[in-house]
């Protein structure tokens, strides 16, 4: 990636991160001027074959987001958050933000629930939906506080984790 892309990519993720977090909401207008800012910056270093790798990252990050949102488990803005990241980072970047995302998140979701007492009850959950994935049913239809919108639910702002995922990469990526 370029430098000015590594920048983009950084100032997309670090300013939806402060909005999740402020208005646990992630602005459309920052999700597609990240699009169109990661697909014409491919395009200028790359032309039409920049273009595609920025396409592919922003399909790529949207169809893998967009199956957690179809399942309650991400809100929309994270799913457009991601695609926005796709088309900066490109494809095989993504993959690398998506694991560095998954491992933020997974860890902030840890200490959740365990500063709120909720171990035993998260661990019931994870098995319920275990369950319901194998027998190809939604988890929230027979649970409803595991749908990301419930009032009960206990949710986190992904933004964050995924400033924290694609910063990390930025910093692997300029020091490697």
């Amino acid at each position: 990636m370029t430098q000015i892309s590594l920048m983009a990519a950084a100032a997309l993720v670090l300013t939806a991160a402060a909005t999740d977090l402020r208005r646990r909401r992630i602005p459309n207008w920052l999700t597609w001027g990240g699009a169109i800012t990661g697909l014409l910056l491919h395009t200028v270093t790359g032309g039409w074959a920049g273009l595609g790798l920025g396409i592919e990252g922003m399909l790529l990050g949207f169809g893998v987001y967009f199956v957690f949102y179809c399942l309650h488990a991400m809100g929309a803005g994270d799913v457009k958050l991601m695609a926005a990241v796709g088309a900066v980072v490109g494809p095989s970047n993504w993959i690398a933000v998506f694991t560095a995302t998954a491992i933020a998140g997974g860890a902030a979701a840890a200490a959740l629930v365990v500063a709120k007492g909720r171990v035993r009850q998260t661990l019931w959950n994870i098995r319920h939906i275990l369950s319901e994935l194998i027998l190809l049913r939604p988890p929230y239809l027979r649970r409803s506080y595991l749908d990301v919108k419930h009032p009960g639910a206990l949710t986190l702002p992904h933004g964050i984790a995924i400033a924290a995922g694609t910063v990390f990469c930025i910093v692997a990526a300029r020091i490697g």
